[in-house]
C-alpha cells in the first residue's frame, strides 16, 4: 500500500492528490495527512535499518529499492513549493526525525567501505538536504527545536559526515544555514547545555566529530561575501569550547609544541583519569581543516571591520573586544591542542592579528583600564580574569616567531614588525603582568616541571594553566627582547627590571625552592644584574665551601713550568675527578731555567697561573679557536686538521674556564655572543650571524630582499667550507647540489645561517660544554644572558676605578689614608695607563681584572703594609713586593712621587713571576 502512495505521488500533482480542488478548506486535515505519511516513511527506513543496511545510501536513480523510494517521498513532502512544508518539518523535528536520521546514517555507513555511487546523490542525502534549509528565517516559517534534537547534535556529530554526504555539506555551508547552526551551537557553549548524543566510540567522541565536520565546512562559509561578523565570532566560540576539550593531538614534530604540554592525553571521566587516543583520520580532519587558508578567512572577517588608526585616547569598543576575545580564545586553544609549525607563517605575516593585538593592548595600556574579554569565554575564563591574558598568550609566541625572521635593519631602522617605541611599551606591559603572575598574585606556579604536566590539569584549572603559560610566553618574549637590546641598546637595560625586586626578594632568591628563586631561574631579567651576581657569588662560595676550596692544604699540587704551562696543565688536570677540580689547586712555577719560583700559593699564584694558562689556551696561534673581525673567540671549525686530540683539548678548555669562573678569577677572553650562546645551550638563528661574520650576513640580507629572479643567480643547496687552504662542499640538505635555489631563498638563508652558527662547530661546542658544566651548574648560568656571561668571565671592558679601590683599602705597619707616602702612591696610580694599572692589579691580586661588582667585593680586601723599616737609602732601594694570595702589597716609604712610581712601575713590569711577591 505504501509503494502505491509513493508511486502516486510521484506522478501526479500532490496538492490535489491530497486535498482535491480545495486546499483551504481542508487544510487542517491536509496537512495532519501529509506529516504523519511523511514521517512514516522516516520511521519505515528507520525501523528495518538493519535489514536494509545496504540500501541505505542508494541513489534515487535505484527506483526498485524501498528506502529510495520511501526517502525520495519524503523529498516531495516537503518540497518548499508546497503549502504545508514548514509544517511538516516541523513535526518531522518535534517528533526526533534528526535522531532516526542519525541512527540510518550510522547503520548504513557501517555497510559501505567504498561508495560505489560516486558523483550522485543519495536519497538518504537528498532528503536531510530538505529537512536543514528550515531554519526560521523567511519564508520559513518552522519554530526552533530543542538542541538536543537538532541538526547539529545529531548529525554534525556523525564521524566524517562531510565525506559521505559532500551534497549535504555544500548545502549546509552557505552562508544561512551554516550561521544558524553554528549560532545554535554557541548558544547551547555559552548557556552551558550538554546536548550532544552518545559517542559513536572512544576514538571517535561527538564533540570531537563535531569539531572536525563544523571546521572541514567552515571555509565555504567564510570564504563568501556575506558573510558575518557575527558568524565568525560564533564560530570561533564553538571551536574553542571543542578544541578545548579535545587531547592534544599527536605529531610527528611533537617536540615542538610547548615544554609544559605532555606526551600523553587525557580525559576526565568521573573522578577517574583514561587515556584518550583520537581516530588518527579524525585527528588529520582537524589538523587539516586548521590550516592557513582557514586563519586567514577567520581573522579578515574578524578583523575587517577595525580600524588600526585608531587614537590612544579612544578605548576599544565592544566590536573591537569581542573580535580580539573570539579571536585569542580560539588562538589559545588551538596553540597548546595543534602541532605549530604550520600556522605560525600564516599568522605572523598574512594576518592583521600582531598589529590589531599590540594596537588594542596598547590602548588599553595607555588608557590604564583593561577590558574584560571573558564575558563570552565563561567556559574559559572567569570574569574577574584580567583582561591581558588571553591577547598576551597568543600575542607572544606569534611575535616571537617572527622575531626569528626578521633581520637587523627591518628591526631596528623600519621598525618591523614594531617600531622602537611600542617596543619599549611591549616591554612594560610584558614586566608588568610577569610580575603580576609570579609575585604579585601568584595563582600559577611559577615553574613549569611542577604542574600542568597533562591535559587533566588543563581541564581542571583552565585560568591557572593560561596564566602559567602567559608566565611562559612572556617570560621567553622579554628574553628575546633583551637579546635584541644587547644587541643594539634601544632601551635602558634597566626596563626589564621588575619595580618590586627589594631586599627581601634577593635574600629569598638565593634559597632553592622558593618562589624568588624560581623566579630568578624562569624571568632573571627581572632581577638586577648586581643582584644577580651576588646571588651567583653565594652560591659559588657555598660550594666552594662544600669542597674545602678555601684551605691552604690541598690534595692536588701542580708543577707547571711557564714555557709548557698549557702541556703541564693538560696532562695533570685531566686525570682529576669532578670532586678534585671543585677542591683547591696549589701550583708551583718553574722558570726557563728549571728553577722552583718563590713564593708558597695560597691562592694568588694559582690567580695568576688561571689567567696565563687560559691566555694560552685561547690565543688563535694554538689552533683550537678563531676570531671574527672584531677579534672576538670562537671554537676553529678546523680544529680538527690542527690537533688529533682536539675534542680532548675542547673539554679540558671548557673544565678552565669554568674553574676559573667557579674560583672567581676573571681572565681576559673575549668571547665571540653566539659561542656564549652554546654555554646556556640556546640554538642560534640569523641575527646572531652578525656576531660571526659580519659580510656574510649583509650578502644572506641581500638575497633575502632581492627583487630580480634569485633562480638566475645560480645558488644551490649547498655550502663552501675552506679551512687552512682546504675546499669542502657540504650540502644543506639532501641531493642540495642539484638543487637550485628558486622561491626558497628565506629557507636557504636560515640554513646558510644555521650551518655556520650551529652545525659547523657542534662537537667542539658539545665538549666544550661538557667539560665546563662539570663546575658550573647549568641554572646557575641560565640567570644571565650571553652579554652579562661575558661580564661574569672578562669583567667589564672599562678602565679600572682607582677610587673605588682606594675607598676599600686597608692600611697596615704604621700606613694610614692621610700618611704622605699613600697619597703620592694613590695619585700615582690614578696617573698610569689602563694597561699598566691592570699589571698592578695582576702584581698585588694575582689578577689584572678587579672584583666584578667592585673592590668592596675583593676577598681578601686589599692591603697596603709599610715594607723596609725606617726611610733609610738601603730601605728605599728596595722595590714593592705583594702577597697576591691576601692581596697585599707590601710598599716601602719612598720620599718623593718620582721615586715611588719608578720603583713601582719597576716591579710591576718586570715579569719575574713570583720572585717579587
Amino acid at each position: 500500500m505504501m509503494y502505491l502512495i509513493i508511486m502516486e505521488l510521484a506522478t501526479r500533482d500532490i496538492v490535489s492528490l491530497f486535498a482535491g480542488m480545495d486546499y483551504s478548506s481542508t487544510h487542517a486535515l491536509v496537512n495532519y495527512r501529509v506529516e504523519q505519511l511523511a514521517f512514516l516513511c522516516v520511521k519505515a527506513v528507520h525501523q528495518n535499518r538493519n535489514q536494509l543496511k545496504d540500501q541505505l545510501f542508494a541513489a534515487p536513480e535505484v527506483e526498485t529499492v524501498s528506502t529510495t523510494l520511501l526517502l525520495e517521498a519524503v523529498v516531495l513532502l516537503i518540497d518548499p513549493k508546497l503549502p504545508w512544508a514548514c509544517k511538516t518539518v516541523s513535526y518531522l523535528l518535534q517528533r526526533k526525525a534528526f535522531t532516526l536520521y542519525r541512527d540510518i546514517i550510522l547503520t548504513g555507513k557501517e555497510s559501505i567501505k567504498i561508495r560505489t555511487s560516486i558523483g550522485r546523490v543519495s536519497s538518504l542525502e537528498r532528503s536531510l538536504a530538505a529537512v536543514i534549509p528550515h531554519i526560521g528565517q523567511k519564508p520559513c516559517t518552522c519554530p526552533n527545536i530543542d538542541p538536543h534534537w537538532s541538526f547539529s547534535s545529531q548529525i554534525l556529530t556523525i564521524p566524517f559526515l562531510w565525506k559521505l554526504f559532500p551534497y549535504l555539506g555544500e548545502v549546509f555551508a552557505t552562508q544561512g544555514m551554516s550561521q544558524h547552526y553554528i549560532r545554535q551551537m554557541a548558544l547551547c557553549v555559552q548557556n552551558h547545555a550538554h546536548v550532544l548524543p552518545n559517542d559513536t566510540s572512544i576514538e571517535l567522541p561527538g564533540y570531537a566529530c563535531l569539531l572536525g565536520n563544523i571546521l572541514e565546512s567552515s571555509g565555504v562559509a567564510l570564504s563568501q561575501p556575506g558573510c558575518s561578523f557575527e558568524m565568525a565570532v560564533d564560530l570561533a566560540g564553538v571551536a574553542t569550547f571543542l578544541l578545548e576539550a579535545l587531547p592534544s593531538i599527536k605529531s610527528s614534530n611533537r617536540e615542538s609544541r610547548e615544554e609544559f604540554m605532555t606526551g600523553e592525553d587525557d580525559m576526565i571521566v568521573g573522578d577517574d583519569v583514561m587515556e584518550v587516543v583520537l581516530n588518527n583520520d579524525l585527528e588529520r580532519q582537524i589538523c587539516d581543516a586548521i590550516d592557513p587558508r582557514f586563519l586567514l578567512q577567520l581573522t579578515n572577517v574578524l578583523f575587517g571591520g577595525i580600524s588600526l588608526a585608531s587614537g590612544s585616547h579612544h578605548g576599544p569598543d565592544d566590536k573591537e573586544v569581542s573580535a580580539v576575545g573570539a579571536a585569542c580564545a580560539f588562538l589559545h586553544v588551538t596553540f597548546k591542542t595543534l602541532p605549530l609549525e604550520r600556522i605560525m607563517t600564516i599568522l605572523a605575516y598574512r594576518t592583521e592579528l600582531v598589529p590589531v593585538l599590540w594596537n588594542f593592548m596598547k590602548r588599553c595600556h595607555e588608557n590604564q583600564k583593561w577590558l574584560s574579554l571573558s564575558e563570552q569565554l565563561a567556559y574559559l575564563l572567569p570574569g574577574d580574569a584580567p583582561g591581558w591574558l588571553l591577547p598576551l598568550a597568543v600575542f607572544c609566541p606569534v611575535y616571537k616567531y617572527m622575531l626569528t625572521i626578521v633581520d637587523n635593519e627591518e628591526f631596528y631602522e623600519q621598525g618591523k614588525p614594531l617600531s622602537l617605541k611600542d617596543i619599549r611599551v611591549l616591554i612594560i606591559i610584558l614586566r608588568q603582568a610577569l610580575w603580576q603572575l609570579l609575585w604579585v598574585n601568584p595563582t600559577a606556579p611559577t615553574n613549569p616541571l611542577k604542574s600542568f604536566t597533562n591535559t587533566v590539569s588543563n581541564k581542571k584549572h583552565p585560568l591557572e594553566f593560561i596564566q602559567h603559560r602567559v608566565s611562559i610566553v612572556a617570560s621567553e618574549l622579554l628574553s628575546q627582547l633583551q637579546d635584541w637590546n644587547n644587541r643594539r641598546e634601544f632601551t635602558s637595560p634597566g626596563d626589564f627590571h621588575a619595580d618590586g625586586v627589594n631586599e627581601f626578594f634577593i635574600s629569598q632568591a638565593a634559597i632553592e625552592n622558593t618562589r624568588a628563586n624560581d623566579i630568578l631561574k624562569q624571568a632573571p631579567f627581572l632581577v638586577p644584574f648586581t643582584s644577580r651576581v651576588k646571588i651567583f657569588t653565594s652560591q659559588l662560595a657555598a660550594a666552594r665551601q662544600r669542597h674545602g676550596a678555601n684551605s691552604v692544604i690541598a690534595r692536588n699540587r701542580f708543577r707547571i713550568r711557564r714555557d709548557r704551562i698549557l702541556e703541564d696543565a693538560y696532562n695533570q688536570m685531566s686525570a682529576l675527578s669532578e670532586d678534585d677540580l671543585r677542591g683547591p689547586i696549589r701550583v708551583t712555577f718553574v722558570n726557563e731555567f728549571g728553577v722552583e719560583e718563590a713564593g708558597i700559593d695560597g691562592g694568588g699564584i694559582f690567580k695568576d697561573f688561571m689567567e696565563n694558562i687560559t691566555r694560552a689556551a685561547f690565543d688563535v696561534q694554538y689552533g683550537l679557536f678563531k676570531e671574527t673581525s672584531d677579534h672576538l673567540l670562537y671554537p676553529n671549525p678546523g680544529s680538527g686538521m690542527i690537533h688529533e686530540q682536539h675534542l680532548q683539548f675542547f673539554h679540558f678548555l671548557g673544565i678552565l674556564l669554568a674553574k676559573a669562573m667557579f674560583e672567581g678569577i676573571l681572565v681576559d677572553i673575549p668571547f665571540a655572543t653566539f659561542f656564549l650562546s652554546k654555554l646556556k645551550q640556546k640554538y642560534n638563528y640569523l641575527n646572531d650571524l652578525p656576531s660571526l661574520d659580519q659580510e656574510l650576513y649583509r650578502h644572506l640580507i641581500f638575497l633575502k630582499h632581492y627583487k630580480g629572479d634569485i633562480s638566475e643567480l645560480e645558488l644551490y643547496f649547498v655550502i663552501v667550507n675552506n679551512e687552512y687552504g682546504e675546499q669542502t662542499e657540504e650540502e644543506l640538505l639532501p641531493g642540495g647540489k642539484n638543487l637550485r635555489v628558486t622561491n626558497d631563498i628565506i629557507t636557504f638563508i636560515h640554513l646558510v645561517a644555521n650551518h655556520r652558527l650551529n652545525f659547523q662547530i657542534r662537537q667542539q661546542s658539545s665538549h666544550f660544554l661538557r667539560g665546563f658544566q662539570q663546575l658550573i651548574q647549568k641554572d646557575w648560568i641560565d640567570m644571565f644572558n650571553e652579554h652579562e656571561l661575558q661580564l661574569l668571565i672578562s669583567g667589564s671592558l672599562d678602565s679600572l676605578d682607582v677610587d673605588d679601590l682606594r675607598m676599600h683599602t686597608n692600611y697596615v705597619g704604621g700606613y694610614h689614608s692621610d700618611h704622605y707616602v699613600i697619597g703620592m702612591f694613590w695619585e700615582v696610580l690614578k696617573s698610569f695607563s689602563l694597561e699598566n694599572q691592570k699589571k698592578f692589579l695582576k702584581f698585588v691580586t694575582g689578577c689584572s681584572r678587579g672584583p666584578l661588582l667592585g673592590f668592596k667585593y675583593l676577598e681578601p680586601l686589599f692591603c697596603i703594609q709599610r715594607a723596609g723599616g725606617n726611610a733609610s737609602e738601603g730601605a728605599l732601594d728596595r722595590l714593592p713586593t705583594a702577597a697576591t694570595c691576601m692581596n697585599l702589597l707590601k710598599l716601602p716609604p719612598y720620599r718623593s712621587k718620582e721615586q715611588l712610581e719608578t720603583k713601582l712601575m719597576y716591579a710591576i713590569s718586570a715579569d719575574a713571576g713570583f720572585d717579587l711577591s
